[in-house]
């Protein structure tokens, strides 16, 4: 039975809620402890490493907590309504630290309610991409709400992208970090609400009863999943070139482009970036895919960021002012961005199959939650690799510098020149090569594979 119309809307707005709420704590935590509170740049990048590292052993074990799960409502829904009502409390806290803290106190809170708020995001991510297996046939079908899901969480980041910086501001009458904890709030509401929708209209139509497997069952299957960990690698990579860029991004049109309206250029960049990212996943994309296969929709998009970055640089180094101008990478790079997600969501759903067949395994769960804890080591990455930045080359609006000290601050904005794009560049390359030699699930590939799983399953009734 196909699915409605209804329930591809209610699962587009948990994904719209989830990455509104994922892409605030990426893009703007760095920049909510360190620049506003005044917490070390080194610091928070460790903080946010370690939380990281934590989620290494959190993200697999709830993988296999959703598998276990056996209730009235299905394996996921009760933990997807849970983990959001939990991490939309968590994300509230995280923007709302007590004034009467600092120092070693305002690094601790930062600590604690990051951690505890990537668990219970952890709790509500997991089930829901592990859905799109569960009541999805293979091919077309789950590509295509695949595609719709990624295309409104597209929608949900560009919306934060976007409005942030325009909302924090007037949110607290100049006072930022006012305008945080009251933009979290409202964020937070609507976090619940859309995944409460979510819950009610969507139903898992069919899963597979299999024995659970232990944690170390389930690394030694994700290990022997080749097609898996290709395509876990590669959103690593990809993932962790474009939030070095988005985690330094406002650091750049606040010091380095600089100005006294910089908000405004910076909201402006944002806006039209958004919006490119949104029509990338709903036009874009779809109209490439009429014409070419989505593997080389794939190399054609690493080819648009590349250039994007290239452009970018270039641009950097001209001593521009003309926010405009930016609008030509900021194309490239988001247009990229939003393929790409959609792209790599699309070839981790195929590795659940390829698994099946290969080690008699349908973990959904498993596949799925290494997806989120790979994408939120990303961020952990870019957030520390940026906060290195922000620390080795202290940057500064002080236009008053003289003599060495202006070799410092020219110094400063190279550096975070440098590394808001030669490292993604880096990153990107290494990632279409990795995903050139060990990605072998073609369109073909997959829908024998599909053919083969379904008569295994025969066989086995």
């Amino acid at each position: 039975m196909k699915l409605s119309g209804r329930e591809k809307v209610s699962y587009g707005l948990g994904a719209v809620g989830k990455d509104m709420v994922y892409m605030l704590s990426a893009s703007y935590i760095l920049y909510y402890y360190q620049d506003i509170l005044g917490v070390s740049a080194i610091a928070m990048g460790a903080i946010l490493m370690a939380a990281r590292v934590f989620d290494a052993f959190n993200d697999p074990i709830m993988g296999v907590i959703v598998a276990k799960t056996r209730t009235r409502w299905g394996k996921f829904r009760p933990w997807l309504l849970i983990g959001t009502i939990l991490n939309a409390v968590m994300l509230y806290l995280m923007f709302a630290a007590p004034p009467a803290l600092d120092g070693s106190g305002l690094i601790a809170y930062a600590a604690v309610t990051y951690i505890v708020w990537g668990v219970t995001y952890t709790m509500m991510d997991i089930p829901y991409w592990s859905m799109i297996p569960a009541f999805t046939e293979g091919g077309r079908e789950r590509e295509g709400l695949s595609t719709l899901a990624r295309s409104c969480a597209g929608v949900g980041s560009a919306v934060i992208t976007i409005i942030t910086m325009i909302c924090v501001p007037r949110l607290g009458a100049g006072d930022e970090r006012v305008g945080f904890r009251l933009f979290a709030l409202i964020i937070a509401v609507l976090f619940v609400l859309f995944t409460t929708i979510t819950c009610i209209n969507i139903r898992e139509k069919s899963t597979v009863d299999m024995e659970t497997p232990s944690v170390g069952q389930m690394f030694r299957a994700l290990l022997s999943n080749d097609q898996a960990m290709a395509v876990v690698i590669t959103i690593v990579l990809i993932n962790c070139s474009i939030y070095i860029t988005s985690n330094l991004v406002i650091y750049f049109f606040k010091y380095d482009f600089g100005g006294a309206n910089w908000n405004d250029s910076y909201s402006l960049f944002n806006t039209f970036g958004g919006a490119i990212q949104i029509l990338s996943m709903m036009l874009f994309f779809p109209l490439l895919r009429k014409f070419m296969t989505a593997i080389r929709v794939f190399y054609v998009s690493f080819a648009m960021a590349i250039v994007g970055y290239i452009v970018l640089l270039a641009l950097a180094f001209t001593n521009m002012s003309n926010v405009f101008l930016l609008f030509i990478p900021g194309f490239f790079i988001f247009a990229a961005n939003g393929m790409l997600t959609v792209l790599t969501t699309v070839f981790l759903a195929n590795t659940v199959d390829y698994g099946e067949l290969k080690n008699n395994r349908r973990d959904e769960s498993v596949i799925f939650s290494m997806q989120t804890f790979v994408v939120k080591l990303a961020s952990g990455v870019a957030a520390l690799i940026a906060s290195i930045c922000l620390s080795v080359f202290h940057l500064s609006d002080d236009t008053s510098a003289v003599g060495a000290e202006v070799e410092t601050a020219v110094s400063s904005v190279v550096g975070l020149r440098m590394t808001m794009t030669v490292i993604p560049i880096i990153g990107l390359l290494i990632a279409v090569f990795l995903f050139h030699k060990k990605y072998i699930l073609t369109e073909e590939k997959v829908h024998e594979i599909a053919a083969q799983v379904k008569e295994k399953r025969a066989a086995e009734k």
